[in-house]
């Protein structure tokens, strides 16, 4: 779990920087690291510096067989990543090396990769791509990761120029060209400190000098070590935006931080819970919140941000499937169901969910936690929010009432503040630095969305029986799959079932998603949730034949019917709400510039059904 501390190089506007001072836990001073000129900017806003081209693999394109091999690799160098209190020693190294009858450097090399990129995906095997920049012979890795280990980091606490000169007498014995000594200085530089003083020192010192706050739940003793996520139903019911009459209940999933009580992330929706709202919920969790508080108007901050290394459940059955489980795996997040009977497992996100009901239950509309406790009460009758409004009610009580408040189960301390104890510091213990950006925040959020494959054709893609249309498919028109010329080449199209107006093209070549329209711009924007509404109609009417047209008219049929009974129904009044929420909260597509496309055939024979469209249900 990588931390951005004082002293580790970043980069702030395409520029690079050295991070000097975390004054706050939302703002940091940074020096240019050639002019030496210093700026006060956003946490959020850096960026940690990194190789070009690391991790711009498109994670569904990477083949089975690929991702496989990728997973092993980590999977046997995971204990070494993730070491801290020790380092690793030469046969561990030898060990995964003999497991995958490699040489002890490109062991080295994956273990780099990994700490460059933390992807797995920058484990796929490919071809190599460092013609043009220079990089140490194999051999000769090989030295400076011993020497480093064996000489340097002992108790005699030799020199960097000492530990250069035994490198280059190992590299001539050997008849290999040594490295510069600037060169070892960069790779002295990038050890942990807590390791130098450890090994150089003693263990000892290293603990009380670095061993940070631990807190109560098993094996979360930092921020961002466990995540617990959590449904449950909404105790109050909502109105709809159009006519303000009751529509019924929602749901809301929940993420929050089992060592600070801080809520990293939630999404509330009218769908009962899924794969869908739990990849929402989780994206909310692991990206940082300046622009979502923006959009809303929220004055206070919410610093919480960064990937998780693991995620208690109920029930992890949600993320076996192929979009939540290689997308939690991409990421190193490790998935486990919460056990049962251990209250300290369970209890926690339990009683968040009790305290954010109760207070709900002081708002009008509510159908307190049973019909005992309700009575009388007139839930429907007395509801007067909607969901959107709700989610800024939850929000403002979040950010400015619980994690202001002491919380029992921290030593009385606010979430808020104890959160920023772990990261910043106290009188006594050394903070533990501000999580690491997300590098590629666009990327993050499509992985934890639904993906199809197709093929393209001269009139574009088919989705569903919807065309879409861009120019930037047009090279890729008739492809032939690269491994076997008989078979046209698939291609991963991601989409947004709350908004399927677009979808989004994974370039294979530039690793890079395209915004993709309606291949008719004048279509009206449709949730998949609408979509699958009139193909489950169309199909009982076996007459109808399932294309775009009749898609749209059906709609529009749809959309009359809905308005001359919205009044009447509150069935009605749900389903139109459900439409309006889910496209307001949509994902912000890339605009894109299109010409006209071919003319398309009426009907694709070909065209398989969108496989993830339960989940938009």
């Amino acid at each position: 779990m990588s931390k951005l501390v004082p002293g580790c190089p970043v980069s702030w506007r395409d520029r690079d920087w050295i991070l000097l001072d975390i004054p706050s836990i939302d703002r940091v001073l940074i020096k240019d690291s050639e002019s030496g000129h210093m700026e006060l900017v956003p946490a959020t806003e850096l960026r940690e510096k990194i190789s070009a081209g690391r991790g711009k693999q498109g994670l569904m394109t990477i083949p089975d067989e690929a991702w496989s091999e990728a997973w092993s690799r980590f999977e046997a160098i995971r204990p070494l990543v993730e070491r801290e209190n020790r380092k690793r020693t030469r046969q561990e190294i030898d060990e995964v090396a003999g497991k995958f009858g490699k040489n002890r450097a490109t062991v080295y090399r994956w273990i780099a990769k990994w700490h460059e990129s933390k992807t797995v995906s920058a484990l796929v095997r490919s071809g190599r791509s460092d013609n043009g920049r220079s990089r140490l012979a194999s051999n000769v890795e090989t030295i400076i990761q011993a020497e480093i280990e064996a000489f340097y980091l002992t108790r005699e606490r030799p020199t960097v120029v000492e530990l250069w000169e035994r490198i280059a007498l190992s590299c001539r014995e050997k008849q290999l060209a040594p490295p510069n000594i600037s060169t070892i200085r960069r790779r002295v530089d990038g050890l942990q400190d807590r390791l130098i003083v450890a090994k150089r020192h003693s263990f000892k010192e290293a603990r009380e000098k670095y061993q940070p706050l631990r807190g109560s739940f098993p094996g979360a003793d930092v921020p961002l070590a466990v995540y617990q996520i959590d449904h449950s139903p909404i105790d109050m019911c909502f109105v709809d935006e159009q006519y303000r009459q009751e529509i019924g209940r929602g749901y809301l999933t929940i993420v929050t931080d089992s060592c600070t009580r801080m809520l990293a992330g939630f999404c509330a929706s009218l769908d009962p819970p899924g794969a869908l709202s739990t990849g929402l919920a989780l994206a909310h969790a692991i990206l940082p919140k300046v622009q979502w508080l923006a959009e809303r108007s929220i004055d206070t901050g919410w610093p919480v941000y960064g990937v998780p290394s693991k995620i208690y459940a109920d029930n992890a059955s949600e993320f076996r499937g192929t979009m939540l489980e290689r997308a939690c795996r991409e990421y190193n997040i490790v998935m486990e169901n919460r056990p049962k009977g251990l209250p300290n497992y369970g209890g926690h996100v339990e009683r968040l969910f009790r305290t954010f009901m109760h207070r709900v239950q002081t708002l009008p509309g509510t159908t307190f936690s049973n019909v005992e406790e309700r009575g009388e009460y007139d839930s429907q009758g007395r509801a007067v929010m909607t969901l959107a409004e709700f989610e800024h009610w939850f929000s403002i009580f979040v950010l400015k009432v619980y994690h202001q408040r002491p919380h029992r189960g921290i030593g009385r301390v606010p979430p808020i503040k104890y959160y920023e104890q772990f990261l910043l510091g106290t009188s006594t213990t050394i903070g533990i630095g501000l999580p690491e950006p997300i590098r590629d925040e666009r990327k993050l959020r499509f992985d934890f969305m639904p993906y199809v494959e197709r093929t393209i054709q001269e009139y574009g893609v088919v989705i569903d029986n919807i065309h879409y249309y861009a120019d930037v498919l047009r090279p890729w028109i008739h492809a032939r799959d690269p491994k076997n010329a008989k078979l046209k080449r698939k291609f991963v199209f991601v989409r947004d079932p709350r908004d399927i107006s677009e979808v989004y093209f994974l370039d294979p070549e530039t690793k890079t998603y395209f915004a993709v329209p309606y291949r008719n711009i004048t279509r009206p924007k449709i949730s998949a949730w609408e979509l699958n509404a009139i193909l489950k109609r169309i199909a009982s009417q076996p007459e109808l034949q399932p294309d775009e047209d009749t898609i749209f008219q059906g709609l529009a049929e749809m959309a009359r019917i809905e308005r001359a009974a919205a009044e009447k129904s509150r069935s009605v009044r749900r389903t139109t709400q459900r439409r309006a929420g889910w496209r307001k909260n949509a994902v912000a597509a890339v605009r894109t510039q299109f010409s006209e496309p071919a003319a398309v055939p009426a009907w694709d024979e070909d065209v398989q059904p969108f496989d993830d469209i339960e989940e938009a249900q």
